[in-house]
């Protein structure tokens, strides 16, 4: 019987000794920041074979991610703000009016891109083939046979 009352009594002991050693209050404050996220720089697209008229071309482009964290593209489009309304042609051909071209957005199939992080003082890169992105409709002129197009291009979320 004494023991049993002395078992009890030890075991109450021990417990409130753990229960002290684990709890507690107090109060304070924390704080953290985050990076600068630098923009990504994308080379001019380029079509990566002849266009002709009422025809179809890859897009060909580089992206380079100077941040030290991944980023990703979720979509490329037409920055019609470079260029002519987003579309260059070389100065050899004056008669080629670059309405006639035009550029679909890609998400690639809704996944978009994954840039690399920068290593060291090496810039992530990524090489990107747009299929089919940029058309030439059959209202083209004889003036764009030869043409070198440039097709600027803006990433997006």
């Amino acid at each position: 019987m004494l023991a049993t009352a002395l078992f009890g009594t030890l075991a109450l002991s021990v417990g409130g000794a753990a229960y002290a050693a684990w709890s507690g209050s107090g109060s304070g404050t924390g704080s953290a920041t985050t990076g600068t996220t630098v923009a990504v720089t994308l080379s001019p697209g380029t079509p990566s074979a002849d266009l002709s008229p009422g025809g179809q071309a890859n897009v060909v482009l580089a992206v380079s991610n100077p941040n030290t964290s991944p980023v990703r593209i979720g979509s490329l489009s037409l920055d019609t703000g470079q260029g002519t309304l987003g579309f260059g042609v070389d100065g050899g051909h004056p008669g080629c009016a670059v309405s006639t071209l035009s550029f679909t957005t890609q998400t690639n199939g809704g996944a978009g891109w994954d840039v690399p992080a920068k290593v060291g003082a090496v810039n992530g890169a990524l090489s990107v083939t747009l299929t089919n992105a940029l058309e030439m409709s059959s209202a083209a002129a004889n003036g764009c046979q030869g043409a070198s197009f440039t097709t600027y291009l803006a990433a997006g979320p």
